[in-house]
């Protein structure tokens, strides 16, 4: 009796493909599941720079323009200058008012000068006048006792009385001399006081009218790149207007928004692997530089307010700083406001 042959199975390529379609998904699960354990990631990151907005200081108009939207700058550069010769004349005017309070002290100071030589001279007839009314007072006794003798006569007794009288009211007037000199010395500090606190004043007034002189010149305080300019030469600009932001290139961080739940094991000086989503080839490196001590709703304009009644628990998330390693290599790359990939090693 023939033995039936069983027929061969075919093969299969289908369960072939499963397997490794299942192989290599228990494999990517596995590592993402170790990679999770040692690494918090997130992509609501973003390059921060600082951003420095140029306010007029002055009015005017704008005399001339060295900046164009995106153009880069240096440090100290001029960048624009508003029409300054209101400001050239109210200096002009201010240090003509300081002349003048300066000649005014000096008026003062020779008033004090007259006013201290008129009371020397006044105590030097003083001193006279008082010797001729100790005359006339010794005289008028040595009359009256000659004419009790019968030694002169009435009228030489009168003229020693009228003497006596005229040299009295002569040391009197010379006594209101005296006094008037001190009137006029102590008029002449007074002057002198008031001359030298008009010149501080019209310093003052001198340096504020430089420092206005001034602000009609603006220079870069950093370098960077121009933002959007919104001026142009003619333009009347007030005080506070802003002109332009300078974009800083001297310095870009980064600022990763974490969920509370990813917090756990992240601190300062843990290393990042930073990835930017317009340049996915470069890697760069950070260290977590500090760690916000509020969640960002905190910081809206409208925090939310849970004590209303219409509480809805939502994970929130924390701001954190990361400091980028190697800075210089990778600033012709970055942009403030890139968004990025941040992925901070916790163990």
């Amino acid at each position: 009796m023939e033995t039936q042959e069983k027929p061969k199975k075919k093969f299969n390529p289908a369960i072939v493909i499963g397997g490794l379609i299942v192989a290599t998904g228990l494999f990517i699960g596995i590592r993402s599941w170790i990679h999770s354990r040692h690494y918090e990631s997130t992509d609501n990151a973003s390059i921060e720079a600082t951003n420095l907005p140029m306010l007029a200081r002055v009015a005017g108009y704008v005399d001339s323009l060295a900046i164009k939207d995106y153009g880069e700058i240096k440090a100290g550069q001029l960048l624009l200058v508003i029409d300054d010769r209101e400001y050239k004349i109210a200096l002009q005017q201010a240090e003509a008012d300081q002349q003048s309070a300066q000649a005014d002290l000096e008026n003062a100071k020779a008033g004090l000068t007259n006013a201290q030589k008129s009371l020397a001279l006044a105590k030097s007839n003083l001193e006279v006048q008082q010797v001729r009314l100790n005359k006339s007072q010794d005289d008028l006794k040595r009359d009256q006792a000659l004419f009790q003798d019968g030694s002169i006569t009435t009228k030489q007794l009168d003229d020693s009385k009228s003497n006596q009288l005229i040299n009295q009211k002569q040391y009197n007037s010379n006594q209101d001399q005296v006094g008037s000199a001190l009137a006029q010395i102590n008029t002449a500090n007074a002057q002198i006081q008031r001359a030298q606190a008009q010149i501080e004043t019209r310093k003052a007034l001198v340096d504020l009218a430089k420092l206005r002189l001034s602000f009609t010149r603006i220079y870069a305080p950093a370098s960077g790149k121009i933002g959007r300019k919104a001026i142009d030469k003619g333009q009347y600009v007030q005080p506070g207007q802003t002109l332009f932001t300078i974009i800083n290139s001297e310095d870009f961080w980064v600022i990763a928004n974490f969920k509370e739940t990813q917090l756990e094991k992240m601190k300062e000086g843990q290393e990042v692997n930073i990835e930017l989503d317009g340049y996915p080839d470069v890697e760069i490196k950070g260290k977590v530089s500090s760690l916000s001590e509020a969640t960002g709703a905190k910081f809206a304009l409208l925090p939310p307010d849970n004590s209303t009644g219409n509480f809805v628990k939502i994970t929130q998330r924390v701001p954190v700083r990361i400091e980028i390693d190697n800075l210089p290599q990778y600033k012709s790359i970055l942009r403030g406001g890139l968004s990025l990939t941040a992925e901070v090693k916790v163990d």
